[in-house]
């Protein structure tokens, strides 16, 4: 590799210290290197073109800032575990130096994760911004004890109507965060379809549907109603009544670099959840 960045979570001492020693491990072994912070866009956005790799040092909330942050670019991206789940991370710190050299030499494969686009549209016209999640989008409600009216349509047909605190679409890799919390379904991370959850509907069960890859998700804030959008659990945008957020399958894919069998997911959620022991 001829180009690798290493981020880290800016508000932990031990994934600044891991990033540094990944540095002084892979200097001399690779041509140019940087290190910026997973919160510093302008610093990532300097360097990101043309890298190959980039090492992530938190956890999986660093690894979604930068799914997100290198987008066009089709960089792969290494999650090195420092924080408390670690679905989306790779190796420990001792694990990644143990196996260092071969992971600049170009060893592993390559995981393809779908993320997932979204756009609002308000009085008929749609914002000018989109974004990108890997994890989910969720519209929710903008108050603590107040439930919200959702419709929500699919392919021009309405598949739900519900009070509640709110609706996840989610990716396959969003599989296992909060949509797994409400009893959503666990995916194979590499399955490109959307899964779409009521969160807490009053008088309704919540269950999921798995909609296909292609399918376009509507999802609209009744009349008089007020909410919030999130995505990949980053700062919220202020919906209104009428708006409509709109959630269909991103043009850019997530990039993993992974070191072991793709069985190994099934092991990682196993143990995640206290069905295997470690």
């Amino acid at each position: 590799m001829k180009k690798v960045g290493i981020t880290y979570h800016p508000k932990s001492q031990a994934a600044l210290g891991v990033a540094e020693e990944v540095r002084q491990r892979l200097a001399g072994r690779v041509p140019e290197l940087w290190v910026a912070s997973a919160w510093d866009d302008g610093a990532r956005e300097q360097h990101v073109e043309g890298t190959e790799l980039i090492i992530c040092c938190g956890g999986d909330g660093t690894v979604l800032r930068a799914a997100r942050a290198v987008i066009p670019h089709p960089v792969v991206l290494l999650g090195i575990n420092l924080g408390r789940i670690g679905f989306l991370t790779e190796v420990t710190a001792p694990q990644f130096f143990e196996r260092a050299d071969e992971i600049v030499d170009g060893g592993g494969r390559i995981e393809q994760r779908t993320m997932i686009e979204t756009e609002t549209i308000r009085a008929g016209e749609e914002m000018s911004e989109h974004f990108h999640a890997l994890n989910d989008v969720v519209v929710g409600r903008a108050a603590i004890g107040r439930t919200v009216q959702f419709a929500v349509r699919t392919d021009h047909t309405t598949i739900g109507s519900y009070r509640a605190d709110g609706v996840i679409a989610a990716t396959a890799t969003g599989s296992t965060a909060y949509s797994l919390s409400v009893g959503g379904p666990i995916m194979h991370p590499e399955s490109r379809e959307i899964i779409v959850t009521p969160v807490a509907p009053h008088l309704a069960p919540a269950n999921s549907i798995v909609l296909p890859e292609g399918a376009r998700v509507e999802i609209e804030i009744a009349a008089r109603q007020q909410a919030i959008l999130s995505v990949d659990g980053q700062p919220d945008m202020d919906l209104a009544g009428g708006d409509i957020v709109r959630v269909q399958t991103s043009e850019h894919t997530a990039r993993f670099l992974r070191l072991g069998s793709p069985g190994d997911f099934y092991v990682r959620v196993g143990r995640r959840l206290n069905w295997l022991s470690e």
